[in-house]
C-alpha cells in the first residue's frame, strides 16, 4: 500500500492552530521539529487521512489543512483500519502507529463550527522510528502488522 502526502503541518505552541510547512524534520523518538507536541511520548506524529478531511468540507466545513491537528495529512488509506505496529515509511523515515483515534475532552473549534470533528475517530498517532526530511508529495509505504 502507498500514500501520497498532501500536507505537513506544525504548530509551535500547544492549543493553538496548525500550519502548513513545506517540509519537515522528523527527530528518532522526538517528532517533527519545532512542533509543540514532539516529545519522547507515544503521540509524537498525528496521521489524518486526506481523503475524509476532503469529505468532511462537502459537507459544508470550511477548513484549511492543520485545523484537526495533524501533523500529516495522507492519500491514499483508511488510516484507522490499520493495526498498531503498521509501519509507514519514505525515504529514511519510519513512523509507527501507536494509537488510533483519541478522546476529546472538550469539543475544539470546529465541532462548534460544524458540530463534529473527525480527528477522535479518524486519526491515528505515530511515534518515529528513524528520522529524516519529508516533503508534500513524498509517498509512504505501508507495511502493516499482521497482528490486530
Amino acid at each position: 500500500m502507498r500514500g501520497e502526502i498532501k500536507a505537513i503541518c506544525i504548530s509551535e505552541k500547544r492549543g493553538t492552530a496548525k500550519h502548513e510547512i513545506p517540509e519537515a524534520k522528523l527527530i528518532e523518538n522526538f517528532g517533527i521539529e519545532n512542533d509543540a507536541h514532539a516529545g519522547n511520548w507515544h503521540r509524537q506524529v498525528s496521521l489524518l487521512s486526506y481523503d475524509e478531511v476532503e469529505a468532511f468540507k462537502k459537507r459544508g466545513a470550511q477548513v484549511e489543512n492543520g485545523a484537526f491537528g495533524e501533523n500529516i495529512l495522507m492519500e491514499g488509506y483508511d488510516l484507522k483500519t490499520l493495526s498498531i505496529g503498521t509501519r509507514f515509511i519514505c525515504k529514511d523515515v519510519v513512523l509507527e502507529l501507536t494509537q488510533i483515534g483519541k478522546q476529546c475532552h472538550s469539543h475544539c473549534e470546529i465541532y462548534k463550527q460544524v458540530g463534529d470533528c473527525i480527528m477522535p475517530r479518524e486519526g491515528v498517532f505515530t511515534k518515529v522510528i528513524h528520522g529524516g526530511i519529508l516533503k508534500k508529495g513524498d509517498v509512504f509505504e505501508v507495511i502493516q502488522n499482521e497482528e490486530k
